[in-house]
């Protein structure tokens, strides 16, 4: 990871124009999804006489126009704010976002500091819904991060806090069974939930660890996030985890009660 670089500003505009055209599209299509077909209809007739200039001047309807003017007249039925206003806000909460309290992460994590050394090829690879709010964080700070689990319910779960939280643009979640198959990913990061590493049999995991290892980009840290008790289970030590990267850089082991330990690929 490098020194992050400065962003152009017509890059930044440009990145929040289509965040604001994505807003629209989740806010009309969930409109959509709520009315019945007369509804509907009732929206297209309304679209068809509005797009009607006279008698003798009417305009060559396709498919696609109406449709267009469909989506308008439910803008303006929900009120949807301007791309400025929508701009306004969206920067206030981007900034709270971008806060490790926000997502209830402690200050001291190593995450404050890693998601500050952003370059433009890097992804985050998040293992375990554990690892959400560590996501969602490295997400507010522009990380393209995707995030796997092997529960289905726990994938959507995460789903719909993206897109409540507008960071759908960036944010992809992915149910895998880990062991089997893994995304064909090079993460710079890779974030890894105790507990989800603690549901697999010792060979297995040792094999996924590894195919971690083999994907993450040279350069790249491994964190692993603080551990704790869960049903009456104690997770893996970390004398056991940090013997998996003994050939990697690792990180201060006086914090690792605290906040996890990183491991840094050479």
């Amino acid at each position: 990871m490098s020194n992050p670089q400065p962003k152009h500003q017509h890059v930044q505009q440009q990145s929040l124009r289509q965040e604001y055209e994505e807003f629209l599209l989740q806010q009309i299509e969930e409109y959509k999804g709520q009315l019945s077909r007369p509804d509907l209809l009732a929206i297209a007739d309304e679209a068809v006489r509005e797009l009607e200039v006279s008698p003798r001047e009417q305009l060559v309807l396709t498919e696609v126009l109406l449709l267009e003017h469909v989506d308008r007249l439910i803008m303006r039925r929900l009120k949807l704010p301007s791309f400025r206003k929508w701009k306004d806000r969206h920067l206030k909460r981007r900034q709270a976002q971008r806060g490790p309290k926000h997502w209830g992460l402690d200050r001291e994590s190593p995450l404050v500091d890693l998601a500050l050394r952003l370059d433009n090829k890097d992804m985050a690879l998040a293992v375990g819904g554990g690892t959400a709010p560590a996501a969602y964080f490295l997400a507010a700070h522009d990380w393209p991060t995707l995030l796997i689990d092997r529960d289905l319910t726990t994938v959507e779960s995460v789903e719909t806090r993206v897109a409540a939280e507008g960071l759908a643009q960036r944010f992809q979640a992915m149910v895998v069974n880990l062991g089997n198959w893994f995304p064909d990913v090079a993460p710079t990061l890779v974030v890894i939930d105790v507990l989800t590493l603690n549901k697999l049999d010792p060979p297995t995991r040792g094999r996924v660890i590894d195919t971690f290892k083999r994907l993450t980009s040279s350069g790249g840290v491994h964190y692993i996030l603080p551990t704790a008790r869960h049903d009456d289970t104690l997770p893996l030590s970390y004398e056991v985890l940090r013997a998996h990267y003994s050939d990697w850089g690792l990180g201060d082991p006086e914090r690792r009660p605290l906040v996890g330990f990183t491991a840094t690929k050479p």
